[in-house]
């Protein structure tokens, strides 16, 4: 047979495939409604393995692609029975009564640091008439939030050339606040010094900042010494003023704390960019929100990650982040973090963030937010 007598043979295969695909999915509509008579719950696992394990036996050499056919249909299956009964219903209901209008003004503020660092600036960004109050630890930004002492924390999340700032993921699976808004901020670092420097030994900054200055220490032979930020460092050795030590830090610190800047865009990028997001214990669903946060755990069978991520696909929907994490007291057990384009008020994301919410363990809609990323 040549191609084209080839793929007529497939076109009629097709052919006779599509009509059968309609009746299954006609009879798990059927499904649906008799589950929702006897109250039922969509996803039988056992029922799913039990028809996975017959097709892998009947498919011969062809058992895992057979298997993974039959799973997407599955879940295909699954999600139109979650469509017809409004599964999520809670999670619906709370996106219903949420807030469109994030408030700047006359709100208290928690960032980490102190006055001048990267994180104030991108809350002064997205509440320029805010109260700002300012927090050693990452974690003491979450307590803050959480009894009350600040309407919203601003923190990092990660930076284009370090990656991931590892804590904040953790602190935000521990506490499960609602992301209300995100900002990307170019960020320039400086070295900078006092009048007793002199030649410098020993670097200060953040580890973030170590990192992503971290081709310029290496080729000066510099020493790096964590701290607790950057702008923090410079308050420091404006105080302490010690000999052969600088820092890294923004020229707004720079200036603020009296500090030389010895050099200027030290960063490894020049593009070097790092994202802020704020948390909230309310959520705020603007209506020209364009990022969806959420995390969730999986079941501990074969293929669950690709399942799930599959199911973005399907409904055209652009994953932008995705972040593992291990539970707190579980031995190899993970949480996942997800961040993607979309918007809940479109019934296609917010059917899938109902299926989602009823099918997966530890599953948690971080919220739905505006996200800008500011120019040079």
């Amino acid at each position: 047979m040549d191609l084209s007598q080839i793929r007529k043979e497939i076109d009629d295969i097709d052919s006779q495939l599509l009509p059968l695909f309609l009746r299954r999915m006609r009879c798990a509509e059927q499904v649906a409604q008799v589950k929702k008579k006897q109250g039922l719950p969509v996803f039988n696992a056992q029922r799913e393995e039990e028809i996975l394990d017959w097709v892998g036996a009947q498919a011969g050499d062809y058992a895992a692609v057979a298997r993974q056919l039959y799973s997407t249909m599955m879940s295909v299956s699954r999600d139109r029975q979650h469509q017809l009964l409004g599964s999520g219903k809670a999670l619906r209901q709370m996106i219903a009564g949420a807030c469109e209008e994030l408030p700047v003004s006359g709100v208290k503020v928690a960032c980490p640091g102190v006055a001048g660092a990267f994180t104030h600036r991108a809350a002064q960004t997205i509440f320029p008439q805010g109260e700002m109050r300012f927090f050693p630890a990452f974690s003491q930004v979450f307590f803050a939030v959480e009894q009350g002492e600040a309407d919203f924390g601003v923190i990092p999340v990660e930076n284009s050339s370090a990656g991931s700032v590892t804590d904040v993921y953790d602190l935000i699976l521990q506490y499960r606040f609602f992301i209300v808004r995100a900002v990307t901020l170019p960020v320039h670092h400086c070295l900078c010094g006092t009048e007793n420097t002199g030649e410098v030994r020993l670097v200060f900054s953040h580890p973030q900042g170590l990192a992503q200055c971290s081709d310029y220490l290496d080729s000066h032979g510099y020493q790096a010494q964590e701290y607790s930020n950057t702008a923090a460092a410079a308050k420091m050795l404006s105080m302490e003023r010690l000999h052969h030590a600088a820092v890294i830090c923004s020229h707004q610190a720079a200036k603020k704390y009296g500090l030389t800047i010895l050099e200027e865009n030290i960063q490894n990028a020049r593009d070097n960019r790092t994202r802020f997001i704020v948390i909230s214990r309310s959520p705020c669903l603007p209506e020209d929100a364009d990022k969806i946060s959420l995390c969730f755990s999986l079941p501990n069978v074969p293929g669950s990650l690709h399942e799930v991520l599959g199911r973005f696909a399907m409904n055209g929907l652009n994953l932008t982040k995705i972040e593992s994490r291990p539970i707190r007291g579980k031995a190899f057990e993970y949480d996942f973090y997800l961040d993607f384009t979309g918007n809940v008020r479109q019934s296609h994301t917010m059917d899938l963030m109902g299926t989602l919410s009823e099918e997966l363990p530890r599953f948690t809609f971080l919220g739905n937010y505006l996200e800008t990323t500011e120019e040079v």
